[in-house]
C-alpha cells in the first residue's frame, strides 16, 4: 500500500511539475502567497479569520487561496511549486520525508488538534453507541490519508475491528463523500462543518458522534512548505505565521457568533446562524490548536496509528517533519 501511495504521489507531481515549471512557478510574486486548503471547512476557522479580519492585510500579505480537495492533490500542488503553502493533515508530509527527499515540505504550524469530521448515520440515534457500527458500512474516505485513519482509531477504541467486525469503504473520493453518502452508498459517513450541519438541515443524514472527540488529541492539520520555500522566501513565512497567531489567539478568545460574523465573507451561502452552530461545534470538542506549536508525543501518536494501519513502517524524527522557529520566535516577542 506504501509504495502504491508513493508511485501515485511521483506520477501526479512528474505531470504537475512539467506544466507547473512552463508557467514559471517559482518566481517570486512580491507579497502573495498561493495558499492551497485540503478542503473548505469552518474547521479552520483561525485561517478565515485572518483573511477576512485583515490579519494578512496587516503583515502586507495577500493571499491566494485555492481548494485541494484532498492532502495527496494539495502535497502535489506544493511539490510542483504551483502552490507555496499548503494546509493539510501532517501525514502527507511524513510520507514524502520518509521516501528520502531532499527538498520535502516541513511543518511550520499547527492549526487544529482533533479531527474535525463527524459521523453521520442514515436516521438520528440520540442514544448513538460506537458499538452500533457492528456489521455496518462506514465511507471513510482515501486510504492513508488522517479522516480515515483517525475513524479508524476511533472506532478501534471501541473494540471493533475493520474487516472483522465492520467495513471501511475507501473507495469513495475525499470530495465527494457527501454525494455518495446521499446516492445511498454506505450505512455511515464522516463530514465536515458546516456541510454535516447543512446535511441534516436536509433530512440526508444526521450527526451521531464526534470523531474528533472519540480519537482524541492528535495533529490533524498544519500549514507546511518545501524547505527550499522556506529558506527563500523566509520574511513571508513569518508574516503569515505572525497573522496566523493573532487569528488563532481570536478564535481561542472570542465566541462563535463573534468568530462568525468575522470570517462569513468566506462562506457566502452560509447563514451566521449555521456558521456559530458549525464553530461552537468545534470548540465543543476543543478542536482548535491555542498554539502553532505542535508536540513531539502527538505527532508520535499520529505515527502509531499510521504504521498500525499498515501504511508505513518507519517513524520519521520530529525534528525532520516540524520546524517552530519562526513560530516561537513571534510567541516570545
Amino acid at each position: 500500500m506504501k509504495k502504491t501511495i508513493c508511485i501515485i504521489l511521483t506520477v501526479a507531481v512528474i505531470m504537475v511539475a512539467c506544466l507547473g515549471c512552463m508557467a514559471g512557478c517559482n518566481q517570486d510574486d512580491g507579497n502573495t502567497i498561493k495558499l492551497i486548503e485540503v478542503t473548505h471547512s469552518v474547521f479552520y476557522a483561525p485561517l478565515y479569520v485572518a483573511i477576512d479580519g485583515g490579519y494578512f492585510e496587516e503583515e502586507g500579505l495577500s493571499i491566494q487561496l485555492s481548494n485541494g480537495g484532498g492532502a495527496d492533490k494539495c502535497m502535489t500542488s506544493i511539490i510542483a511549486g504551483q502552490s507555496d503553502i499548503g494546509l493539510m493533515g501532517p501525514e502527507a508530509a511524513i510520507y514524502i520525508a520518509n521516501e528520502g527527499r531532499k527538498d520535502y515540505p516541513v511543518i511550520f504550524a499547527q492549526l487544529t488538534k482533533k479531527d474535525g469530521s463527524f459521523l453521520m448515520a442514515r436516521k438520528p440515534n440520540p442514544n448513538f453507541s460506537w458499538s452500533d457500527l457492528a456489521g455496518k458500512n462506514v465511507i471513510g474516505g482515501r486510504k492513508g490519508g488522517v479522516p480515515a485513519m483517525a475513524l479508524e482509531y476511533a472506532i478501534k477504541k471501541a473494540g471493533l475491528v475493520d474487516g472483522k467486525d465492520y467495513t471501511l469503504n475507501f473507495d469513495v473520493q475525499y470530495d465527494l463523500i457527501g454525494a455518495a453518502f446521499e446516492g445511498g452508498t454506505g450505512d455511515y459517513c464522516t463530514m465536515f462543518e458546516p456541510s454535516a450541519s447543512a446535511m441534516q438541515s436536509a433530512g440526508k443524514g444526521y450527526i451521531v458522534a464526534s470523531v474528533g472527540e472519540q480519537a482524541g488529541d492528535m495533529p490533524y492539520t498544519a500549514f507546511m512548505a518545501t524547505s527550499s520555500y522556506m529558506k527563500k522566501h523566509a520574511d513571508k513565512v513569518e508574516k503569515f505565521t505572525r497573522a496566523l497567531i493573532k487569528a488563532m489567539d481570536f478564535v481561542n478568545t472570542h465566541t462563535a457568533q463573534e468568530i462568525a460574523k468575522v470570517l462569513a465573507p468566506s462562506f457566502i451561502g452560509t447563514s451566521e446562524e449555521a456558521l456559530t452552530t458549525a464553530i461552537q461545534a468545534y470548540k465543543d470538542i476543543d478542536a482548535y490548536s491555542t498554539t502553532p506549536i505542535m508536540k513531539e508525543e502527538d505527532l508520535n501518536l499520529l505515527q502509531d496509528i499510521i504504521i498500525e494501519s499498515g501504511i508505513m513502517t518507519e517513524k520519521v524524527a520530529f525534528s525532520k517533519i516540524f520546524d517552530g522557529t519562526v513560530a516561537q520566535k513571534i510567541l516570545n516577542e
